[in-house]
């Protein structure tokens, strides 16, 4: 059963001004669970329809009923946990560092985190503008990612400023991205959906470039900011590894 108390703390944490306050966030679904409690994750506690015995003091069995009043999807899972928000170390300054700029929407931030995840990327660091990546409806894009990708938020434009790295950034008219030469160890920026990269960072940046259009129309303005990530990152490993 689930009591008053934990129904008011799990709904005011779907607003990021409580998970910071809690230090708490939510997810939903055994899978993903199951992923961020092996990537050892700290559980605060599990509610679900089925039990989980190795729980004990945290676990509270509900019906279907009381988890759908709880769950921030239009359909609940048989599960909703809470997990201790990660303290962070320092960013490291070798390695491919993707950052954000601005990235506002939670689904594309979801599978960006995903994206980094596949392609060994261990660090994402974000404009304070970006949307939280602790936010239920980017924990769930991410499909567990969340638990072995660092994302940590900052000033971007004062940590571009501070590092040693080349900083690459995704712009419609830059060198083409297949015929560059790509180190292992750079930051690479992509921008704001609607906008692209701010043009504080994008005076900032040390090299330019670009996925090329090949349709024969040529008429389609740009790439999801999700797509063009997944193609960046392809390159740099597909560079590093020849």
């Amino acid at each position: 059963m689930v009591s008053k108390s934990q129904i008011k703390l799990i709904t005011s944490l779907q607003q990021k001004k409580y998970r910071d306050k809690e230090e708490l966030f939510i997810a939903e679904g055994p899978k993903i669970i199951s992923e961020l409690r092996a990537s050892g994750l700290k559980i605060h506690s599990l509610f679900s329809t089925e039990r989980y015995e190795d729980l004990s003091d945290r676990f509270y069995e509900v019906t279907a009923n009381e988890l759908q009043k709880i769950s921030a999807l239009k359909r609940a899972n048989t599960a909703l946990a809470l997990f201790e928000i990660p303290r962070h170390k320092t960013i490291p300054s070798e390695g491919i560092i993707v950052a954000l700029d601005a990235i506002r929407d939670p689904g594309n931030l979801g599978t960006i985190i995903r994206l980094c995840d596949w392609f060994g990327v261990r660090q994402l660091v974000c404009s304070v503008d970006t949307a939280d990546c602790y936010n239920p409806k980017v924990v769930q894009a991410t499909m567990g990612s969340i638990a072995r990708v660092e994302v940590q938020y900052l000033d971007l434009s004062e940590y571009i400023q501070n590092t040693d790295l080349p900083v690459f950034g995704g712009v419609l008219d830059g060198e083409n991205v297949y015929a560059s030469t790509l180190p292992k160890n750079a930051i690479v920026v992509v921008g704001n959906e609607g906008n692209g990269i701010s043009e504080e960072i994008m005076k900032q940046l040390t090299h330019k470039i670009t996925i090329p259009q090949f349709g024969a129309t040529q008429q389609t303005e740009s790439l999801n900011v999700a797509t063009a990530t997944a193609i960046l990152l392809s390159e740099f490993n597909r560079s590093t590894e020849t």
